[in-house]
């Protein structure tokens, strides 16, 4: 703290060469003025400057160079007095401003900011840091007034000003507040320049200032957004930016600004959640007891509840669960939500609960309230539909009744969006053997994917050709799968059998023996290429093919053997 005073000492008696009296409401202005200390990450002091209060719950202002690079920073006031900033409000380099807040331990003194700009010529005073019991300062004359904003204002003064001036406020005769010097870059000048009070205290935090480049090169926290729904959004995308344990921080600060925000206890719950630990689990539990207390809109609370047990649950990896939170305590908080408004979104839920604990009628009947509603959708379809798929003994063209309005909902030409519901309807379509409708499908599916398929998709439509005799399309298809993946093994093998399906003999065994040259130990290679050359009469290598499956294990070529080594 010497050190600090030692350098505070030096500002002071830099002042004094230029001192004057100012008017009598300077004793009581200069309570307002306060010097600043900021630090680095090593806690090694890294500037010091001036500053003051511009309203008396903490809020100030001063130069942002002063703060840039700072990891922690302290106001000194008049009275001497050491407080920590507590987090920053807003910041522009370009005007080189920053507001911010600190900690007060009683009422705060505050500069009354004017209503309006001072005319040219007229008087103004600069306001020093100062511990003296009688304040001195400067006055000068307004040369020029720029407007720089919505009734900001940028000045132009005739006054010689040095470094340990910058961020002091010039007033105007009635002691109100016009502005902050700034850092002259000529310090021989006779002018100086200052920045329009309005101007620096709009700064504030918003929805998108996680980004801010400027805000961000200050490692000091950041406040909130002062208004509420800017506030909420700040929340969202700081948490894919923040470590649990800054978020958590901020969290804090969101519920303590805005305790009757329901959302603040459900995304502190869901972080307490994340610990896995009874510590915080209990404390989660009081924070889903305070959504429900503060909570405008009771059904919006037992819904969130509700959504946060499912996951919970989901989340488990077979360990053991906290108190209560179950399925069945998930369950009961959703349907107290329907008990007050049947929301489609509340069935959805619901639907969930119901399938994760395997109850797939019930899932079902609340996934068909959900496609009742103006929420339905194809991905509401969807999951009525591989829902009522694992119900015992169900029609499964029924399925793809449901999976026909999944896809309804997209028009044709197919895009990528509608690609996952063209690809699972043809796979229901194919278990149905409805292979033809299933191409159908696959087809559009290659169109909406622009032909951006692997060669599993190569395979699965190739297999569903053969099914209805269209072979040119399943060699097509084989072929393409091999080029993409060259050293699939079972690959080769099902090329191989689609050439001897349609009696390419030499096809076949060519792929065969590729198959068995990427796995000289694999049994169904050597059976098939056996069969082949025996049906085309070259029964000595296809005996001897035959053999080796055999060993290999084969069931299927003993069998061949019996048939045709006689």
């Amino acid at each position: 703290m010497k050190k600090i005073y030692l350098l505070l000492i030096g500002g002071f008696c830099f002042q004094t060469m230029f001192a004057q009296s100012l008017p009598k409401w300077a004793n009581k202005a200069k309570k307002a003025v306060f010097s600043v200390v900021t630090y680095n990450k090593d806690n090694k002091i890294l500037n010091t400057g001036n500053g003051f209060y511009i309203d008396e719950s903490g809020t100030a202002v001063s130069d942002y160079t002063l703060f840039k690079g700072a990891h922690h920073a302290v106001v000194v006031t008049a009275d001497g007095k050491e407080l920590p900033v507590k987090c920053i409000m807003g910041a522009n380099d370009l005007y080189d401003v920053v507001k911010f807040k600190t900690e007060t331990d009683k009422k705060t003194v505050a500069l009354q900011p004017a209503s309006q700009a001072v005319p040219q010529g007229a008087t103004v005073y600069l306001l020093p840091y100062s511990t003296q019991k009688a304040v001195n300062g400067q006055s000068g004359s307004v040369e020029k007034v720029d407007t720089i904003g919505n009734n900001a204002y940028y000045y132009t003064i005739q006054m010689q000003t040095g470094d340990k001036t910058v961020s002091c406020p010039i007033m105007n005769a009635e002691g109100e507040v016009l502005g902050l010097i700034q850092k002259n870059a000529d310090a021989e000048s006779k002018v100086s320049y200052a920045v329009g009070i309005s101007y620096v205290s709009s700064l504030s935090i918003n929805a998108l200032s996680g980004n801010d480049y400027t805000l961000n090169s200050i490692g000091i926290k950041k406040g909130l957004p002062e208004d509420e729904s800017q506030a909420l959004v700040y929340l969202y995308m700081m948490s894919s930016q923040l470590n649990r344990e800054q978020y958590l921080e901020l969290l804090n600060d969101f519920i303590t600004q805005y305790p009757r925000n329901m959302e603040g206890y459900q995304r502190r719950a869901a972080l307490y959640m994340e610990y896995r630990d009874d510590t915080h689990n209990a404390l989660a539990t009081q924070d889903l007891e305070h959504m429900l207390e503060v909570a405008s809109k009771p059904d919006e609370a037992h819904f969130n509840i509700a959504k946060l047990l499912y996951n919970y649950q989901i989340n488990l990896n077979g360990a053991q669960a906290y108190a209560s939170w179950t399925y069945e305590r998930a369950l009961e908080e959703i349907n107290k939500a329907l008990e007050i408004a049947q929301e489609g979104v509340y069935y959805q839920v619901q639907g969930d609960i119901y399938f994760a604990m395997q109850k797939y009628a019930e899932a079902y009947a609340s996934y068909e309230k959900v496609n009742q509603s103006s929420m339905a959708s194809a991905a509401t379809f969807y999951a009525a539909a591989k829902t009522k798929e694992l119900i015992k003994d169900v029609d499964k063209n029924e399925v793809i009744a449901l999976m026909d309005s999944a896809v309804a909902r997209f028009n044709e030409p197919y895009g990528k969006d509608a690609a996952p519901y063209l690809y699972e309807r043809a796979r229901m379509k194919n278990e149905l053997k409805k292979y033809r409708e299933a191409v159908i499908d696959y087809n559009h599916f290659y169109d909406a994917m622009m032909g951006q398929v692997s060669a599993e998709f190569y395979l699965i439509r190739e297999q569903a050709e053969m099914q209805c005799r269209m072979y040119q399309q399943a060699i097509n298809d084989i072929n393409k799968a091999v080029e993409l993946e060259p050293k699939n093994v079972d690959l080769w093998i099902e090329k191989g059998g689609v050439h001897l399906r349609v009696n390419q003999a030499e096809e076949a065994m060519k792929a065969l023996r590729t198959a068995l040259s990427l796995d000289p130990k694999n049994a169904p290679a050597y059976r098939m290429l056996g069969y082949c050359q025996v049906q085309q009469k070259n029964t000595k290598e296809g005996i001897a093919n035959l053999q080796k499956a055999k060993e290999l294990g084969d069931t299927v070529a003993d069998e061949l053997l019996k048939k045709y080594n006689k």
